[in-house]
């Protein structure tokens, strides 16, 4: 079977079909984060090149635009790595949740979704499918919403790159993605342990913002990846001890 075959293949799958469709949910603000921090990676003085290359290989807005002050403010080589591995830490605990869904499929396969990972397709595969199964449907579904990601922000963030020259400050662009994003944020609420991580990264953020090099930033992302793993933790004891008590394991 051809390459193309393949690919007409699997986007005949209708949970991968479902999963772009979900994702077009929440892409306008996916895009228009990308389409900032293409121009932000630009007019911080990185080439054309350079820019590129980060948004393809490295595919972690967060990290990107976390990184890019310190590199413009001329901070130390450790500071930045560090930052951006702090930043992408939850990374981490993405790919523990997303093992049980893929760990039946072939290594490059596995590694390609890896990849792929995106804190939104996260979300909603989570949601769509909270009981990890050997079922292809669910594979399928989180390769949905994974591509329509990946494309929501390649596309405009690789646009932002070869426009960023073109582009004036006035036009607000900044602005614009944080309503954007914040629509996004506001909308993931519904779920607590989002929520607190949320409200303690802002308070983090908020309350330490007179620290140099934007290290108030560091700082919120520590604070809340602990916050989101200890509540996440104890929901899962929870959610054990009431099985327990229904299953009458326990007194």
């Amino acid at each position: 079977m051809t390459v193309f075959a393949r690919i007409q293949t699997a986007f005949a799958q209708p949970a991968l079909r479902e999963g772009l469709r979900d994702m077009r949910a929440v892409s306008l603000g996916i895009s228009a984060w990308g389409l900032v921090t293409g121009v932000a990676m630009v007019k911080s003085g990185l080439s054309v090149q350079l820019a590129l290359a980060i948004s393809l290989f490295v595919f972690a807005g967060s990290a990107q635009l976390a990184a890019l002050p310190l590199i413009a403010s001329g901070a130390p080589l450790w500071l930045i790595l560090g930052t951006a591995f702090c930043v992408n830490l939850r990374f981490v605990v993405f790919g523990a949740q997303m093992r049980p869904y893929l760990e039946h499929l072939p290594r490059l396969r596995r590694i390609a979704y890896g990849y792929l990972i995106g804190d939104l397709s996260q979300v909603l595969m989570i949601r769509k499918h909270p009981h990890p199964t050997r079922d292809p449907q669910q594979a399928q579904y989180f390769l949905g919403v994974s591509l329509a990601n990946w494309l929501a922000w390649q596309i405009p963030s690789i646009l932002g790159i070869l426009l960023a020259q073109h582009i004036p400050g006035s036009w607000g662009l900044a602005f614009a993605g944080t309503l954007a994003l914040l629509g996004i944020v506001l909308s993931l609420l519904a779920d607590r342990t989002i929520a607190a991580v949320i409200v303690v990264a802002s308070a983090l953020s908020a309350m330490l913002f007179w620290l140099p090099l934007r290290l108030n930033l560091l700082a919120a992302i520590v604070g809340a990846l602990v916050v989101g793993m200890v509540w996440d933790a104890w929901s899962t004891r929870q959610v054990a001890s009431a099985g327990g008590l229904l299953d009458g394991t326990k007194p």
